[in-house]
């Protein structure tokens, strides 16, 4: 019995061994396949390139809002739509969201050649291929470029490369260097929104003096004057057509 259970062991053994370099064979993939394969990846641009770029894109998507911020007009509309609302004297009306919602629109409605221009020097080349990543960033930077050293205080740029004079050197063509050039573009967009703040509070400052005065001479000292000015305010805005009015000009003003 013992016998029969060590031969019936070999035979087994026997039969894995002679049947595992056939199914080895089924198996392994042929060296022509692998060839075309490899062919098949070269000439589809290669995995890592496409890799780098998804990379790049997932990048560029989380600080969009960042770079919205420091390389186009987003930070000029929205400090000047916020403080139109606090001169109106209303709080919460129109909400931060819309606030912010027009001032993207407004934004890209002022943006929109450059983002065209940027698309089509940098990011189509590198997308079809023909240039590198670092020759497409370049491309796509000089229209911003353009626009930003059309509306930076030459003051600012003084300053800022009076700072770090080492470090902010000109650049080969003469340009400057985005490490300058950014700070001081959105340095100079928030001078530039106060600025414009200014002019927009002062009609509203008119009427809260007014108001203020008659009350003094109505003897009506309890009575706040925020409260009885907001409804003249809110007129005076209305039928102005605030909103429309204030908007033009901030878009005319990159024109």
């Amino acid at each position: 019995m013992g016998r029969l259970r060590v031969i019936i062991a070999l035979l087994l053994a026997l039969a894995v061994f002679a049947g595992a370099p056939a199914a080895a064979q089924e198996i392994a993939p042929q060296p022509d396949a692998l060839g075309a394969a490899a062919e098949a990846a070269v000439a589809d641009g290669g995995l890592t390139r496409r890799i780098v770029q998804m990379f790049l894109l997932v990048t560029v998507l989380s600080l969009a809002p960042g770079i919205a911020m420091m390389v186009t007009c987003l930070p000029f509309m929205l400090i000047v739509l916020s403080i139109l609302r606090q001169g109106v004297g209303l709080q919460q009306a129109p909400p931060n969201m819309l606030i912010v919602s027009v001032a993207l629109f407004l934004t890209y409605f002022v943006m929109e050649p450059v983002f065209k221009d940027a698309w089509a020097a940098g990011v189509s080349p590198l997308l079809n291929g023909e240039i590198t990543e670092q020759a497409a960033f370049t491309e796509m930077m000089q229209p911003f470029r353009i626009f930003m050293e059309a509306r930076v205080d030459p003051g600012a740029v003084d300053i800022l490369e009076d700072a770090r004079p080492l470090e902010t050197a000109p650049d080969p063509d003469g340009m400057t260097p985005l490490s300058l050039l950014v700070p001081a573009f959105v340095l100079s967009e928030i001078q530039r929104a106060f600025e414009i703040g200014f002019i927009v509070l002062l009609p509203f400052l008119v009427i809260d003096l007014l108001v203020a005065s008659i009350l003094m001479a109505m003897g009506m000292m309890m009575v706040p004057p925020a409260v009885v000015s907001l409804p003249f305010k809110v007129a005076f805005f209305v039928l102005t057509n605030g909103w429309v009015a204030v908007s033009g000009a901030l878009v005319r003003g990159y024109s």
